[in-house]
């Protein structure tokens, strides 16, 4: 429960809530993960925070967040991103960098942190050098999650997606019991329109022209590390911890 907290306090700019009960923090862990849709940084954020203490500061939490929360819930920054999705658009970077503005209390937090979704340009990652400096505090490093194309194409066109309860499901690796029907709640799976594989070439050719330059931009700070993020969740963590010199805990 303490980290569900812990996102509310990142989702809504709350610093009452930003409080861990479960465990003494020893040392921040102060990260920014990259990667590809489909290459499994999610899922590498779940175990860091779950063995580490770390939070996941996602912005697409925020964004999910903002569609289904009341009125009197949304920030400016949030009302602003809101509009942009309703009207089909792209949110802005100003309003990006407005939004980890409004919660950049969080960056303080002695748990430390996983940004995951900012920055997403070399202009938000020089934004985040400002939030940080003026707090005195420095990125450990900057995981980038790296998984061939194809690899990812069969990951995220094998997806399927309840329509009640949104539990995940792949044809493949985690299919369910009876096809096409949750486990969870006996809802309808589906698949996402841009889940066809076109559909996600499309995307991913145009995450690697964006994020070339912000890779470029941490390596010459010697903060870049490289995670093959092929292999089950367990064995890319273990490739994680040791590309950040951290031991794997149990």
């Amino acid at each position: 429960m303490a980290i569900q907290h812990e996102r509310e306090a990142w989702l809504f700019a709350d610093r009452e809530r930003c409080e861990r009960s479960d465990l003494t923090p020893v040392r921040p862990l102060r990260l920014v993960l990259l990667g590809a849709p489909g290459a499994g940084k999610g899922t590498q954020a779940e175990l860091i925070a779950e063995r580490f203490g770390a939070c996941q500061l996602s912005t697409g939490d925020m964004f999910r967040a903002a569609k289904r929360s009341h009125d009197d819930q949304l920030t400016p920054a949030m009302e602003a991103a809101l509009r942009s999705m309703q009207q089909g658009q792209l949110v802005s970077d100003d309003t990006v960098v407005e939004l980890v503005g409004e919660r950049r209390h969080c960056l303080s937090c002695p748990y430390g942190f996983m940004l995951d979704g900012f920055p997403r340009t070399v202009n938000q990652a020089r934004v985040l050098d400002q939030f940080l400096a003026d707090r005195d505090i420095a990125l450990d490093a900057v995981v980038n999650y790296t998984l061939p194309m194809e690899a990812v194409v069969r990951r995220l066109s094998g997806r399927r997606t309840c329509e009640n309860c949104k539990t995940t499901f792949h044809i493949e690796t985690k299919p369910p019991r009876a096809e096409g029907v949750c486990d969870k709640c006996g809802g309808r799976l589906y698949q996402r329109e841009d889940d066809n594989p076109e559909s996600i070439r499309v995307r991913l050719r145009a995450y690697e022209e964006s994020t070339a330059p912000l890779a470029d931009y941490y390596a010459h700070q010697g903060l870049l590390r490289i995670v093959s993020a092929e292999g089950d969740p367990e064995t890319v963590f273990g490739h994680t911890c040791a590309a950040l010199g951290l031991r794997k805990a149990g």
